[in-house]
């Protein structure tokens, strides 16, 4: 079975039974029975014999939750179904909880670089430039093709923006 359709907020490859049971949305005990019921279920082992599902072992988790919560199959049906159908069997969507909790540690760690970068340039304020006053301060658009010391000059002493208590940066 292929993982094709399958919208994950996250790039793995290789997922523990915790975080499958997690992107799917049953226990771990439920996996481990689907397992015992669905050929098509076959996840490795690692080293150390722990279960690790690939992309297509989740999707093809969801096609079978799909088929039984959903469908309301049996298991004979729902195995039945998956073996004639393949692909082509619809899939549950992830856990909402699961999309929920990673798109917010994708929005912390936006918000972290975010405030990160913040700190970081404390004293070197890119936004304080104001074009239009920088405008005025050289003499114009004409003024930056006539006279390039002018435009040197200008960029080096740009005045403050506006409510910028500061002052001057010369």
């Amino acid at each position: 079975m292929s993982a094709r359709g399958l919208s994950l907020p996250t790039d793995k490859l290789y997922f523990k039974i915790g975080e499958v049971a997690e992107i799917v949305g049953v226990a771990a005990h439920v996996l481990r029975f689907w397992e015992t019921e669905f050929a098509a279920l076959r996840p490795r082992k690692s080293r150390t014999q722990h279960r690790v599902y690939r992309r297509g072992d989740v999707a093809t988790l969801l096609r079978i939750k799909h088929l039984l919560y959903v469908d309301r199959f049996t298991i004979a049906g729902a195995r039945k179904q998956l073996r004639q159908a393949g692909d082509a069997c619809p899939m549950a969507p992830p856990d909402a909880a699961y999309v929920a909790r990673h798109s917010l540690a994708k929005v912390r760690q936006v918000v972290d670089e975010l405030d990160a970068l913040l700190h970081s340039a404390a004293e070197i304020d890119p936004a304080a430039a104001d074009p239009a006053a920088y405008l005025r301060a050289v003499g114009g658009v004409g003024a930056l093709t006539d006279d390039p010391a002018a435009v040197t000059r200008a960029l080096v002493d740009r005045p403050p923006r506006r409510g910028d208590d500061r002052g001057d940066r010369r």
